[in-house]
């Protein structure tokens, strides 16, 4: 499981506009937005490759000014960096 966050820019004006339109994509989540037209989402996907599907499909909405990777989390991918991690620890002498 890939889960990613994204800051999607839009107007005001058109805020729940995008709003809607975000949530009728799959794996796609409005959690927050604020009164300046800014809207938190998720993004989930088997794949980061989905998941910038996913982003480059909100992108591309009308209204959409930008929309931002925060931040982005691979399951898969957490086990072998923390081992990794763990092996390239330094000691102290």
């Amino acid at each position: 499981m890939n889960v990613s966050s994204i800051i999607v820019k839009t107007t005001t004006e058109y805020l729940e506009e995008v709003m809607d339109n975000i949530n009728s994509v799959d794996f796609c989540e409005v959690h927050f937005s604020d009164s300046n037209g800014k809207i938190v989402v998720t993004i989930e996907g088997e794949s980061i490759e989905e998941q910038m599907e996913r982003m480059k499909k909100i992108q591309s909405m009308p209204y959409v000014y930008s929309a931002n990777l925060s931040y982005s989390y691979c399951e898969e991918e957490l086990a072998p960096a923390l081992e990794k991690i763990g092996k390239n620890k330094p000691t102290i002498q």
